[in-house]
């Protein structure tokens, strides 16, 4: 049974933006502050300009596709079943993680207002209501699951605008200069750590690919959608980024937006912030519960996972299993883990699925040569400056994150055998039951 189409151009780039836009984006600017002190607001255009290359390539390839799964079907579809279950996995990990974390922030924040601290029976509820909420939503529809993906994108970036304009006044009153010998001392190695921490802040843009299936003209749609989206939050975060310097310098803190607000907005900036940040972590919880649950089906549909998660909702055209088996699962991780080792999982995860499907444009032309979709100038010259970016960027991974990538690369592997030797078996018992014989 086929998916319904709903999500249009605009719908699109929303999602997308509440990808990209999640809770990491109030603690980010204290965290370059320490690494590259007043040069930090530099790092949020670098970021952003080799994550346009990544970007370039997966438009012109996700172009090709109009079914669900994102990088997984892609890199499937280019290299193979083995490359292809690698990247799901790397990709699911990176996604079911990321909830289970934000949740946790989520309540971290709340309990600002109420006390929650000590209480954890509370705190598993609270989370499993908010992740139950947009799981049921999404259950019913596509339609309904994108509307409550379109609210909260608008409500996440409604104080995220307040702040920027309040800052901006503010520095029109008190200029500063950046100095070139600011940007050069922080050290090679702070600014490659830097952008490996801004490849979790700028990632998730992919996740709103995985629902190609339920996308209105995806030749048009998607790389519309990506681009926008790119532009918008290189703004928000470059706007953000420099506010937080000129309101509080290069001062190292674990809420930096929270200080920034109480400058600018008096004492109620520290609950304004807290609220916001529950607003914006929400949104990007309610995004993931329309786009995950299609990776689990989009595995399960090729064969790589039980095909009971293919199973698509005779009324609702919804995954309704996978959506199930994926908010289960991520509430059952949210509350045996925090936010920290989340982004730990994320970063290093995201760097091996954009290698490989920027590695995908390249083979996808030779194997397509004449495809209906987007064609990119010096298509092939930005796949290899892609591949390259995404490995340089594992020189700035620490040893417990490598480690963890390989653990997930054994998994996918154990994964692949399974799957294999289910087709074997299949494949036997077909050839043993031969053709019936004509009466």
């Amino acid at each position: 049974m086929a998916f319904l189409r709903f999500i249009g151009r605009w719908t699109m780039t929303a999602l997308l933006l509440n990808c990209i836009i999640g809770g990491g984006v109030f603690g980010v600017p204290g965290e370059l502050n320490r690494m590259l002190g007043r040069a930090s607001p530099l790092a949020m255009l670098f970021a952003a300009l080799g994550m346009a290359v990544i970007i370039l390539c997966v438009a012109e390839v996700a172009s090709q596709f109009s079914d669900s799964g994102g990088p997984y079907l892609y890199v499937r579809s280019a290299f193979g079943r083995f490359m292809g279950m690698q990247v799901g996995w790397f990709h699911l990990l990176t996604v079911v993680a990321t909830v289970a974390g934000l949740a946790n922030l989520f309540v971290d924040y709340l309990s600002r207002f109420l006390p929650l601290h000590g209480h954890i029976w509370t705190r598993d509820l609270i989370m499993a209501t908010l992740i139950a909420v947009p799981a049921a939503a999404n259950y019913r529809g596509v339609r309904t699951g994108a509307k409550l993906s379109n609210v909260t994108t608008v409500a996440k970036l409604a104080p995220l605008a307040l702040l920027i304009v309040a800052g901006i006044v503010r520095f029109a009153q008190q200029p500063q200069v950046i100095h070139a010998s600011e940007i050069a001392s922080p050290g090679l190695s702070n600014w490659m750590r830097a952008m490996v921490f801004l490849l979790f802040t700028y990632g998730g843009w992919e996740d709103g690919l995985i629902p190609t299936g339920e996308v209105c003209e995806t030749r048009r749609t998607i790389p519309f959608a990506l681009g926008t989206a790119l532009v918008a939050c290189t703004g928000i975060y470059m706007l953000l980024q420099f506010v937080t310097v000129a309101t509080i310098g290069a001062k190292v803190t674990d809420a930096p937006l929270a200080e920034v607000a109480s400058i600018l907005l008096g004492r109620s900036g520290a609950s304004f912030v807290a609220i916001a940040a529950m607003v914006s972590v929400y949104g990007w919880i309610s995004a993931d519960l329309l786009n995950a649950p299609r990776l689990v089906y989009s595995l399960a549909a090729s064969g790589d996972f039980p095909s009971v998660f293919k199973k698509v909702h005779p009324r609702f055209y919804t995954p309704a299993y996978a959506i199930f088996f994926y908010a289960i699962t991520a509430w059952l991780l949210a509350i045996s883990g925090g936010f920290l080792w989340a982004a730990a999982i994320a970063a290093s995860s995201m760097i091996v699925y954009y290698a490989a499907t920027c590695a995908s444009l390249a083979r996808l032309r030779k194997l397509r040569p004449n495809p209906e979709a987007l064609r990119i100038p010096a298509g092939p010259l930005l796949s290899i400056l892609g591949v390259v970016i995404s490995l340089a960027l594992m020189t700035g991974l620490k040893q417990r994150e490598l480690l963890l990538m390989s653990v997930t690369a054994l998994i996918a592997t154990i994964n692949w055998l399974w799957a294999r030797q289910r087709r074997g078996l299949t494949e036997t018992r077909a050839t043993l039951a031969g053709p019936h014989p004509r009466p």
